[in-house]
């Protein structure tokens, strides 16, 4: 069944498959407690990805749905792709899967993200820069985004400081430096007909992710991962104009959830004609769902 997007309030392009079907984590312990902590999420559930289904249909929302391979950096086994597509493709009226391949696997990555797209129905890619221990500019992650590109689907991009492995000594062993939005830059330069998402506000560096948006065409930005009360003045001022038709919304469910969220956004100071872009038109043009 496809999205029928006149019926959707809202489409969510920001959520985590946390737990595959066999109970498997997508973090290891130590990170997944950070996490939790850092969003004051202590004991949150993890649902699968029917339950997951059911919140967002419940709510007439879609939800961008994906994990995080990270395999090379963190030793911890990802969820498969595959059963991230299989089981949105079981609820394809409100769930979009995205995959995640970590960029250290090189040509077998290649082959696997053009399968995903090809013959599982993947939508778009997922990249956090910090966990997989990469710069989005590293010429290794190049053969890539060129296949994905060419597939014609989005690479999201986490941008700004991470509650992942916060807290942990070392910090998890996470780099910060590696989601500068400004490295991403680059891939927007060497690959002018991706379109990119950057994650988050990006703090510490949200005027750079505003500036790359402004002047990158295909680059947009999505609000996941704070609430909107703490997004910066800055942020705001340019969603509710220079970046009204590239701002996308997106919660980071299950660590917040979009009930949350959009409880917040309905106190800010946005046109209501730019609201409704922010929370589904956007996407669904982004998504090539309208």
């Amino acid at each position: 069944m496809a999205i029928n997007v006149g019926d959707l309030t809202a489409i969510d392009v920001h959520t985590h498959a946390e737990i595959s079907k066999d109970g498997h984590s997508s973090l290891s312990p130590d990170l997944l407690g950070a996490s939790e902590k850092y969003f004051k999420a202590g004991g949150h559930r993890q649902p699968t990805i029917p339950e997951m289904a059911d919140y967002y249909r419940e709510r007439r929302m879609a939800a961008v749905v994906f994990t995080v391979d990270a395999e090379h950096s963190t030793g911890h086994p990802r969820i498969a792709n595959e059963e991230v597509a299989e089981s949105c493709a079981e609820h394809s009226d409100v769930l979009i899967p995205f995959a995640s391949v970590d960029p250290w696997k090189g040509r077998a990555g290649v082959r696997e993200a053009r399968r995903l797209v090809t013959e599982h129905g993947v939508r778009g890619f997922k990249f956090h820069p910090s966990i997989q221990d990469f710069a989005p500019n590293d010429r290794m992650a190049y053969p890539l985004y060129e296949v994905i590109e060419e597939l014609g689907v989005p690479a999201l991009f986490h941008t700004g400081q991470t509650g992942i492995g916060a807290g942990v000594p070392g910090g998890g062993g996470i780099r910060l430096k590696h989601s500068n939005p400004m490295l991403v830059d680059d891939v927007a330069v060497d690959f002018p007909e991706l379109r990119i998402i950057l994650a988050h506000p990006s703090f510490p560096w949200q005027d750079e992710a505003l500036a790359v948006a402004t002047h990158k065409p295909y680059v947009y930005i999505d609000l996941s991962g704070w609430s909107p009360k703490y997004f910066p003045p800055q942020l705001v001022r340019y969603a509710n104009s220079l970046l009204q038709d590239k701002v996308l919304f997106g919660s980071d469910y299950p660590v917040i959830t979009p009930d949350r969220w959009l409880a917040d956004f309905a106190k800010l100071d946005i046109k209501p004609e730019v609201r409704n872009k922010i929370l589904k038109d956007n996407a669904a043009g982004l998504l090539g769902l309208s």
